[in-house]
């Protein structure tokens, strides 16, 4: 009896396991469909899998815990492979219609690919919970990834390795390995996951071979949110910033990395392919329409070799089309039309270039399913060395009301003439985001509609459409970007295109700034700081105003840890000395001081608004509201919004105890190195609970002196 119980056992683990091939990885998503009367709700799951040898899934999901009903699922549909069947990808569709949540889909199955770490068995989970979210009204929906099937780095060449890391409902997500079934074959010594941004670190060489990452996605609220299940239960969701927060969703990612053996360079373009214009760039958002056809075009070139292939990781039904162009480029065109069942779906498209032994950087975009398309103009986008600039004509957006058009972020509008829309920003400014795609430093932005908050149904149609530029690291971008903030640039509807710039200049004259190559720079504690900030705009007759500047660690004007120098318009430190000039300038002088705890670095941010000359109810006329102003009600059309610009780093120099006096002449010390993102001037004050205890009114020079250190 013992033996057929054994037996019994054996055959339901092989059938449970299925055939020993080689599996190379999967991901998982989902989204909720339908909503019944009786309180069910349809849930999607969309399951893709890799594997060496011809496609079909190999993994059979279950219901780990919790109601998870009736699960049906569509017969794998290849997604893409090689002619020699070396590797495939397939997509399989599963749906069940689920009343009470949460609950958990698992599947585990054997064989790895062979892999330096040795791992055997697979294990994937999903937590699902189907409680109607406060801030969407609708359950929640799972972060989107995916990975193409074979991913090869020669050893060399691995350096940054970013994934997909994007959410339907614009929830945080952070990555984290999957441990919870081995505590040593999964282990990766030389590999650092940046969990925010899902990307792969590593500054060793990684064995020859195949490694294996097993990963899972969280999502986590922005802000606290409060869940409702099917019996009208409520439930809190913590932001992600709470100290103990909850996801609210888990799926699993997981690939092969097969390390090649040294190459001759890792340059895109000569050592491996290059993606070209219009290739879309990493973490793009494509926009298509249920039953429409929507193309993505790939182009890529390589000097010394030639393209063959593009690996993709898409929907099942995505098409592929190769096309040889002059000079070596090779072009694919993907195309595919969404079906009614795709209908809300953000689904992900990977793509890499292929020669016979090597690999472009992997890119990842999403491609949203809309009902109807969403507009999008005919537009150029101008790449200068500090600044963006978009025109987009107005006869490709017909229709369309400039007034409810904006960029990222919506305190900078966008201008118009008969003819185009237009705007114009500083690569740090209006929401303009800094992306390292692996080979550029990317820097996007977007224009979108938006809506009454409070409105129910709209009467416009939406528009969306990001732009980008991008710069080859190869020409020391970072350096030119980072280490000096260069010109911010703003455009708003009732002043046009103004810009600010903020220096820290050699001596009071002011004349004389320092030289970005000279940044980060240095300076001895109570050496006098000069800074000088300054407006320009076409517009007769404006004043500048800066309501305030603070002091942080970090190049956060929001950091937790922050000193005020002037607030609400008025100066706080009584080091500070203004130096009166035009209108549209503002220069003072500090001395230099440091943050204790270990801080090595000051920055300088400063919020700044542009009014109209002489208007009696601006921002600029009220000039310092201490405690005890009144606050008058301010002529907001003759004034800008209020804008943050930052300067720094600086550096305090080490001093040893029997250095030389400092010399009173001021400004004088600076660092002729800019490898290094260092420092700023010193404050020291304590920080109790997150919070700045310091009272600029009651501190006595004394004590500001008792809290300076040396080195």
């Amino acid at each position: 009896m013992a033996h057929g119980t054994m037996l019994l056992l054996l055959i339901s683990l092989t059938l449970a396991v299925g055939p020993a091939v080689g599996f190379y990885g999967g991901s998982m998503t989902f989204t909720p469909g339908n909503r019944f009367p009786d309180g069910s709700v349809e849930m999607h799951f969309y399951y893709r899998e890799s594997s060496r040898g011809p496609c079909g899934s190999q993994v059979n999901w279950i219901c780990e815990s919790g109601s998870c009903g009736v699960l049906t699922n569509t017969e794998p549909m290849e997604t893409d492979s090689t002619a020699q069947h070396l590797w495939c990808q397939s997509e399989v569709h599963m749906a069940t219609n689920v009343t009470n949540g949460p609950f958990i889909l698992s599947s585990s199955g054997c064989c790895w690919e062979d892999n330096v770490q040795g791992v055997g068995g697979w294990t994937l989970h999903t937590h699902v919970d189907t409680s109607q979210r406060s801030d969407t009204r609708s359950p929640n929906r799972s972060p989107v990834s995916a990975a193409i099937p074979n991913i090869r780095i020669p050893q060399n060449c691995f350096q940054n390795f970013q994934l997909l890391a994007h959410d339907p409902d614009d929830d945080v997500v952070r990555c984290r390995f999957n441990d919870a079934n081995c505590t040593l074959c999964h282990q990766h010594t030389n590999i650092h996951l940046h969990k925010e941004s899902c990307t792969l670190h590593t500054g060793d060489s990684l064995a020859l071979g195949v490694h294996v990452f097993e990963l899972i996605l969280e999502d986590y609220p922005v802000s606290n949110i409060t869940v409702m299940d099917h019996n009208g239960v409520f439930s809190v969701r913590n932001a992600f910033n709470d100290s103990n927060p909850t996801a609210l969703s888990q799926v699993p990612l997981q690939f092969g990395v097969e390390i090649l053996p040294p190459a001759q360079g890792c340059v895109p373009g000569v050592n491996k392919p290059s993606f070209l214009t219009p290739t879309p760039l990493h973490g793009d958002v494509h926009h298509a329409a249920v039953g429409q056809a929507h193309e993505i075009t790939l182009q890529a070139q390589i000097a010394d070799n030639s393209i063959f292939d593009f690996q993709v990781s898409g929907p099942s039904n995505m098409s592929k089309t190769l096309t040889s162009l002059s000079n070596g480029v090779m072009m694919a065109t993907l195309t595919w039309i969404p079906q009614e069942t795709d209908l809300f779906r953000h689904v992900p498209v990977c793509f890499t270039a292929e020669t016979l032994h090597r690999q472009s950087e992997m890119r990842c975009i999403i491609v949203v399913v809309a009902k109807a398309r969403v507009l999008s103009g005919e537009a150029k986008v101008i790449c200068d060395d500090n600044s963006i600039s978009i025109v987009v004509s107005k006869a490709s957006m017909d229709g369309i009301d400039q007034d409810w058009l904006q960029l990222r972020d919506p305190t900078c509008s966008l201008t118009s003439n008969q003819t185009h829309i237009m705007g114009t920003m500083s690569l740090n400014t209006c929401g303009t985001t800094m992306d390292d795609s692996g080979d550029f430093i990317v820097f996007k932005n977007e224009i979108n509609s938006f809506e009454n908050p409070n409105a129910v149904i709209t009467r416009r149609n939406q528009v969306k459409f990001g732009f980008s530029c991008q710069y080859p690291k190869i020409a020391s971008v970072s350096n030119r970007y980072v280490n000096h903030k260069s010109d911010y640039i703003f455009t708003e509807s009732s002043f046009g295109t103004f810009s600010y710039s903020f220096e820290v200049f050699t001596d009071q004259t002011f004349n004389s700034q320092v030289d970005p190559s000279q940044y980060p720079v240095q300076v001895q504690l109570m050496d006098k700081i000069y800074m000088g900030i300054e407006a320009r705009t076409a517009l007769p007759e404006i004043t500048l105003f800066v309501e305030s500047c603070r002091a942080t660690p970090e190049d956060n004007p929001f950091s937790a840890v922050f000193y005020d120098i002037i607030k609400d318009g008025c100066v706080m430190d009584e080091t500070v000395m203004p130096h009166p000039s035009d209108s549209t300038k503002y220069d003072f002088e500090i001395k230099a001081f440091k943050f204790t705890g270990g801080f090595d670095e000051v920055y300088i941010s400063c919020s700044v608004i542009l009014c109209a000359k002489d208007s009696p109810n601006s921002r600029c006329a009220q000039g310092c509201l201490g405690p005890a102003a009144r606050r008058r009600r301010r002529d907001v059309s003759q004034e800008t919004a209020r804008h943050y610009i930052t300067q720094g780093p600086l550096r305090v120099a080490r001093q040893t105890h029997n250095s030389a006096a400092s010399n009173d002449g001021g400004f004088l010390h600076m660092s002729t190195s800019t490898g290094v993102f260092a420092g700023l001037f010193v404050v020291s004050i304590a920080v109790v609970a997150g919070m700045l205890v310091y009272n600029a009114k009651r501190t006595r020079s004394v004590d500001r002196m008792h809290l300076l250190s040396t080195f």
